[in-house]
């Protein structure tokens, strides 16, 4: 996250700052020609705030050192930092998840499953609606995670020199190997009867999911099995951007696994925990626990391998084909 913030303040948050909170606001008001002027009613109001140490003299007698206007809350100062990423982070989430859970809707989502007879009314909405709600308490239990990485708690490296093109690229598998495994358990774990209905259960009203679904749990939940993305860094040294990118790929991944599709038949579904592996997991929940591989669950006894005959789109078919049968003397 610090890469992120390191853009936000560079392009917008530098100049926002200045002016919500502007260094002027705490000094004395400016005498111009012998007349005392006041401040504004908003430089009034932000002098009450909590502010760092600033260089208000070297500000007030040299302001031409500066060559914008600066803010009172410098870029290093932890409760603009906070902010900072709390704002970036709601408006990133908000933008993934509109973003690919529309394209997979519109383009990937089949439209008949929604005919299913354990799709509930108005289930599209009651999914967006639950996400809109779980994400700004994930937002803030996640907080201190990015907030060390940008105070460099984290592995989080910049120039690849430091540890080579060789880990860059090992860093990719372990990071899924890694992710996959510790959400396998945390997921597993959730289903335990003491804790499914309390934190897991919301997840699971979606028998039939659309991808507007993939976010759709509640915040404990959600911030439980994003645990080992956060954790990763801290313990293996990661690529900033690409750290990034591999982020931004576990979000678009978690939508394309809530489509409902059931296509089977592939050499690929022995190893990847796709689509119709988590649609199983919806349909019976106690199976199929993994994110990406199908490793973790044969390993524990919880894998059940997609079949053609497990489609719910037949249960669709099947009541589109009493509706269309012909009764000899009446017509349904």
């Amino acid at each position: 996250m610090d890469f992120v913030l390191e853009v936000a303040d560079h392009f917008v948050l530098d100049n926002l700052y200045a002016k919500l909170v502007p260094a002027a606001a705490f000094l004395p008001p400016p005498t111009i020609n012998g007349t005392v002027w006041e401040h504004s009613a908003w430089q009034q109001l932000v002098s009450c705030l909590p502010h760092p140490p600033f260089q208000y003299e070297v500000y007030r007698n040299y302001p031409e050192q500066f060559s914008s206007p600066v803010s009172a809350w410098p870029r290093n100062y932890i409760p603009r930092q906070c902010l900072s990423l709390i704002v970036t982070t709601l408006v990133g989430v908000h933008l993934l998840y509109f973003l690919f859970s529309t394209f997979s809707y519109y383009f990937v989502f089949d439209h008949e499953m929604m005919k299913h007879p354990r799709f509930l009314k108005n289930q599209v909405r009651q999914e967006i609606v639950m996400s809109l709600q779980s994400f700004p308490l994930m937002m803030l239990l996640t907080l201190p995670w990015f907030e060390g990485e940008v105070l460099g708690y984290s592995k989080v490296y910049s120039n690849i020199d430091e540890y080579g093109w060789a880990w860059f690229f090992l860093s990719i598998p372990t990071f899924l190997v890694f992710t996959d495994y510790c959400i396998y358990w945390i997921h597993r774990w959730e289903h335990h009867p003491l804790i499914y209905k309390h934190v897991h259960k919301p997840h699971h009203k979606w028998i039939v999911p659309t991808p507007f679904a993939a976010y759709a749990f509640h915040p404990l939940d959600g911030y439980l099995q994003s645990l080992p993305y956060h954790i990763f860094p801290y313990l293996f040294p990661v690529q900033k951007h690409l750290h990034l990118i591999l982020f931004v790929g576990v979000n678009v991944w978690t939508v394309f696994i809530h489509d409902s599709d059931m296509v089977t038949g592939h050499w690929l579904e022995n190893i990847i925990n796709g689509p119709a592996h988590h649609t199983l997991h919806h349909l019976y929940f106690t199976v199929n626990y993994g994110q990406y591989f199908t490793w973790a669950d044969k390993a524990g006894g919880s894998y059940r391998k997609p079949d053609s005959s497990l489609d719910p789109m037949l249960e669709v078919k099947g009541l589109q084909a009493e509706k269309e049968t012909v009764v000899p003397g009446k017509s349904l």
